[in-house]
C-alpha cells in the first residue's frame, strides 16, 4: 500500500480543488467506536429500559440516530466490510477467523487507515481486530501506525505452554505484550479507553483516525470492578454500562481538547446479539433474529453519529446505510481517494449525516451470510430469497417461514412477520433482478483473501483439540441410484466415487416448471450439483471458493432428459434432450471425494452452490445414472 500512499499524495498535491478538501480546509478527526455483539435494543437511544447509558443518550441528543444502519452477521466479515467498504464475499472474507488461521484480510485491499494516511492522518486501532492474526494481516500492516488490543474474540483462548492457563494475547503493535486470563480481561475496557484518551491528547494537533473496536460485549462477559454488579441487568448490563462510560470518556476528552466540533464520532456494532447466550446476550427487539442471521436483528445495528456544529442535534435518519459506507465517507471528509482500480460497494453518506439529503447513497443493500446472498433491501422493501436461521447456534427454521421469495415492508412491520409477496409481485420481480445482478457481479469480481503458509499462533500454545480421525473406510457397495427417491441421501462412502475421476451424470426430470435441486454431492469445500433455476438447467462444480457453472438455454416445457459431465481436463458439459452441448472450463477434476452426502432432490447442509437447497424438488427424477 506504500505505492498507493505516494500516488494519492501526489494527486492531492497536484489537484487541490479536484473534488477533495483544499489544503486550507480543516480536515476532521474521525473516531469509529465498534461494539461486539451489541443488539439494536441494548442502549437507551434505541429503547433499552434495562441498561443505563447516559453518555450514549447524550450523544444521541447532540447527534443523529441512524435507525437503518447495517453491518454483517458475524465478527470477521463485519470488520472486513467496515475497513474496506466492500461486502465480505467480494473480498473473500466469509465469516470468522480463528487463532493461527492461514487467511486474513488481504494486505492488497485498501483500508480506511490507508485512505487517510496520505492526508497526514495519525492512525490507531484499539481493541478487537479479528481479520487475521498472522503478522501480514495485523493493523500495523494495514495502514495503522499503532495497535493495542486482543486480535480476535475474547473467547478464543488457547492454553499457554508457558503458564498452563487459558489465555488470549494482548498486542502492542505487532508484539504480544501480555497474555490475559479471563480474570485479567476485566480490565480490558478500562485499558482500551485510557489508550484512546492518550491517543486523542497526543494527536490533538490532528488530524487523526481512531478505530476503536471494543472486545465488549462478547462472551465471556467481563465487566470491570467499578461496574460489576452495579446494573439492573446482570453482568451483561454491567458491561454495557462500562461501554457507555468509555464512550463518555472519549467524548469528554474531545470536548476538553476543543476538538469536538472538528471530530466525527460514529458508534455502532458489528452484528446483532448472541441470543443463545441467554442473560449473557443482549436483545435486538423489536427486530427479529440475532447474531449470525440475516433477519434484521442480526445485521441492523444501534448507530449514533456525533459531530457538534455539523450534525444536527437530536436528529434521526431512517435512510438505509451501513458500515460499508464509512470508507468512502471518511475519504470524502478527509480529502482521501477511494480506490478506482477495484469495486467498492459503499458510498459517501456525508450528505446524509449533514442533513443535506434523505436519499440513500446506494440503490440497495444486500444481506450476505457467508457467500450466500440471502436478501436485499430497497427503501422499505426487503426480499428474502433463502431461508434464514434466527441466530448463530440455532439453525432450525421458524415455522412461520414459508416458501421463498418472501417480501416484507419494514416501514409497516419492522419485525418481519408478514410476507406480502403475493400482494406486490412487481416489487418482488424488481428485487429479484437486483439479486441476480449482484450475484453475477460478485462472482465475476471476487478478490482473494490474504493467505500465508505455515500459520502459527501468536504465542506458544497447545494445539486446539481435534476430533479423533475415523478409521479409513473403503467405499461401500455401490447403491443403484435409480432406486433412490427424492429426499434420499447417501454417505460419502456409499456415494458415487468421483474424487480425481471424470464422470457423467444422466437423468430424466419433470419439474412442473419449478426451480429446484436435482442432484447435489458435496458442500462448501468440493462437490457438484445439477439444478433448475429461472427456466434453465445449471451444472456446477465447486473447488473450494471457486464455483464453475455451465447453464443451458431456456428449457422446453414437459419432461427433460439431462446429461452433465466433468472431463479429465476440467471441461464441464451440459445438454438437454440430446440437444446442443454447452461447456465451461473448471480448474480440473475434483481433487478428492466430497466429504458431504450425495442428495437427491435437495442440498440441505453446506450447499455446493449459492442457492437455498432445503426444499425438496417438486416433480420427478428418474433414470439417474453416474458413470
Amino acid at each position: 500500500m506504500r505505492f498507493f500512499y505516494l500516488i494519492s499524495a501526489l494527486i492531492v498535491a497536484s489537484f487541490p480543488g479536484g473534488g477533495v478538501l483544499s489544503a486550507a480546509s480543516a480536515k476532521p478527526n474521525v473516531v469509529v467506536i465498534f461494539i461486539d455483539d451489541m443488539g439494536y435494543g441494548d442502549i437507551g437511544p434505541f429503547g433499552s429500559k434495562l441498561n443505563r447509558t447516559p453518555n450514549l443518550d447524550r450523544m444521541a441528543a447532540e447527534g443523529m440516530k441512524l435507525t437503518s444502519f447495517y453491518a454483517a452477521p458475524v465478527c470477521s466479515v463485519s470488520r472486513a466490510q467496515l475497513l474496506t467498504g466492500c461486502y465480505g464475499p467480494r473480498i473473500s472474507v466469509p465469516g470468522v477467523y480463528f487463532p493461527g488461521h492461514a487467511n486474513g484480510l488481504n494486505p492488497e485491499e485498501t483500508t480506511i487507515a490507508e485512505v487517510v494516511k496520505p492526508q497526514g492522518y495519525a492512525t490507531m486501532c484499539i481493541g478487537k481486530w479479528h481479520v487475521g492474526d498472522q503478522p501480514e494481516f495485523l493493523p500495523t500492516n494495514q495502514g495503522f501506525d499503532h495497535y493495542f488490543g486482543i486480535p480476535y474474540s475474547n473467547d478464543m483462548q488457547r492454553t499457554s505452554l508457558e503458564s498452563g492457563e487459558k489465555v488470549v494475547p494482548l498486542l502492542r503493535d505487532d508484539k504480544v505484550a501480555e497474555l490475559l486470563t479471563d480474570e485479567a480481561q476485566t480490565h480490558v475496557t478500562e485499558r482500551y479507553t485510557e489508550e484512546a484518551v492518550k491517543f486523542i491528547r497526543d494527536h490533538q494537533g490532528g488530524p487523526f483516525l481512531l478505530y476503536f473496536p471494543h472486545t465488549a460485549v462478547h462472551t465471556p462477559i467481563v465487566p470491570g470492578a467499578a461496574f460489576a454488579g452495579k446494573s439492573a441487568n446482570g453482568r451483561f448490563g454491567d458491561w454495557v454500562e462500562e461501554v457507555d462510560w468509555s464512550v463518555g470518556r472519549v467524548l469528554d476528552t474531545l470536548r476538553e481538547t476543543k476538538l469536538d466540533q472538528n471530530t466525527l464520532v460514529v458508534f455502532t456494532s458489528d452484528n446483532g446479539p448472541w441470543l443463545i447466550k441467554g442473560s449473557d446476550g443482549g436483545t435486538a427487539l423489536p427486530l427479529r433474529g440475532g447474531k449470525g442471521s440475516t433477519w434484521e436483528g442480526g445485521v441492523r445495528e444501534p448507530t449514533v453519529a456525533w459531530w457538534p456544529g455539523t450534525i444536527e442535534a437530536g436528529s434521526a435518519c431512517d435512510t438505509v446505510a451501513g458500515t460499508i459506507d464509512l470508507l468512502p465517507t471518511i475519504a470524502a471528509l478527509s480529502g482521501g481517494i477511494v480506490p478506482s482500480d477495484r469495486v467498492i460497494d459503499g458510498r459517501n453518506i456525508a450528505p446524509l449525516l449533514k442533513g443535506e439529503t434523505t436519499e440513500a447513497a446506494r440503490d440497495a443493500h444486500f444481506y450476505f451470510a457467508s457467500y450466500n446472498l440471502q436478501a436485499v433491501r430497497r427503501g422499505p422493501w426487503k426480499l428474502a430469497v433463502m431461508r434464514q436461521k434466527e441466530t448463530m447456534g440455532r439453525d432450525e427454521i421458524s415455522a412461520d417461514v414459508g416458501a421463498e421469495p418472501r417480501l416484507y415492508n419494514l416501514d409497516v412491520e419492522i419485525s418481519e412477520k408478514t410476507n406480502v409477496a403475493d400482494e406486490h409481485p412487481e416489487v418482488v420481480a424488481e428485487l429479484l433482478s437486483l439479486i441476480e445482478a449482484q450475484r453475477a457481479e460478485i462472482a465475476a469480481g471476487q478478490r482473494p483473501a490474504g493467505e500465508v503458509e505455515n500459520p502459527v499462533t501468536l504465542y506458544p500454545a497447545e494445539a486446539r483439540a481435534k476430533k479423533p480421525k475415523a478409521s479409513p473406510q473403503k467405499p461401500a457397495k455401490p447403491v443403484a441410484l435409480g432406486t433412490l427417491q427424492i429426499g434420499d441421501s447417501l454417505s460419502p462412502e456409499a456415494a458415487p466415487q468421483v474424487g480425481g475421476r471424470p464422470f457423467t451424470l444422466r437423468c430424466q426430470v419433470d419439474s412442473k416448471g419449478a426451480d429446484g435441486v436435482v442432484v447435489s454431492h458435496g458442500g462448501s469445500a468440493a462437490g457438484y450439483t445439477l439444478y433448475l433455476k429461472a427456466g434453465r438447467a445449471v451444472f456446477a462444480v465447486r473447488h473450494g471458493k471457486s464455483i464453475t457453472r455451465v447453464t443451458s438455454k431456456n428449457l422446453p416445457a414437459g419432461g427433460l432428459k439431462l446429461a452433465a459431465s466433468l472431463a479429465k481436463d476440467g471441461t464441464l458439459s451440459l445438454s438437454v434432450n440430446d440437444g446442443e452441448i454447452v461447456t465451461a472450463k473448471a480448474p480440473g477434476l475434483l481433487p478428492k471425494q466430497p466429504v458431504e452426502d450425495f442428495d437427491l432432490g435437495f442440498d440441505a447442509k453446506n450447499t455446493v452452490d449459492t442457492y437455498e437447497g432445503k426444499a425438496l424438488f417438486s416433480g420427478s427424477i428418474t433414470g439417474l445414472v453416474i458413470e
